[in-house]
């Protein structure tokens, strides 16, 4: 099974932080591809006892929109 999982990554001052928004899983690292490989990892283990059923969902891919707003 494939799981189509969105992920963000910010940069915080010291370390980037990426995050899987359907999970809500967080990791960080020092630059993007440590981020990621860390990202990777915690999903990892996060998705060691989740149960299949719950997973289904994340086969397809998510829809990414993005809100734009205007500060006064």
């Amino acid at each position: 099974m494939t799981l189509k999982l969105t992920t963000t990554y910010h940069f915080d001052g010291k370390f980037y932080v990426a995050f899987c928004a359907e999970l809500g899983v967080t990791s960080q690292g020092k630059n993007l591809e440590e981020s990621e490989a860390n990202l990777r990892e915690a999903i990892e283990l996060y998705l060691e006892d989740a149960p299949k059923e719950f997973l289904d969902q994340y086969q397809e891919h998510p829809l990414i929109k993005t809100l734009d707003f205007d500060l006064v």
